[in-house]
């Protein structure tokens, strides 16, 4: 749990550095798969973080194929190519200078599972509500309404009439 966290630190730190759009959204993906896990491991299930994911996989699609319409031959920079060793040399070493400085987590295995427990229960409250009569209505009509927008939305960026047609 501590080296998720540490991992996460060290990706938003290096996120300043870069400037190349799909590094940064390869950077936002690891970082989306590591709360994830991080949120899966405090939840009895998965639920939220596989959703968590999904969406932030969808948005990553699209930005993917907006940059590389947009911005295709653009060059990674060399100078981030010298940061990786000592992003990952300092990663490495923090799970040792934490435990050295006496800094992690101190949790006993009673409390941590009365929060799993816990959350358990409130996920399965939220679910239960989400899932009731006045709910699932808006909810039916937000699964429609998304639908028909896909739909729509396919059909009006044909690859020949869009926005991403290749110019000559």
């Amino acid at each position: 749990m501590t080296l998720f966290m540490m991992s996460n630190i060290m990706l938003s730190l290096m996120l300043i550095f870069l400037k190349h759009p799909i590094s940064m959204g390869s950077t936002l993906l690891i970082q989306t798969t590591i709360v994830s896990l991080i949120l899966g491991n405090l939840n009895l299930n998965f639920w939220f973080s596989y959703i968590l994911f999904i969406v932030m996989v969808g948005g990553m699609l699209v930005l993917f194929i907006y940059m590389t319409s947009i911005a295709s031959n653009e060059q990674f920079s060399k100078k981030l190519m010298k940061l990786v060793p000592l992003m990952i040399g300092m990663l490495i070493m923090s799970p040792f200078i934490l435990n050295k400085l006496n800094y992690t987590f101190n949790l006993n295995m009673k409390n941590e599972e009365f929060l799993v427990l816990n959350n358990h229960l409130e996920f399965q409250q939220i679910l239960n509500k989400f899932i009731m009569y006045p709910s699932m209505l808006i909810f039916m009509f937000m699964v429609i309404y998304l639908l028909i927008t896909m739909i729509a939305i396919v059909k009006i960026t044909k690859l020949s009439y869009g926005p991403l047609r290749q110019f000559n």
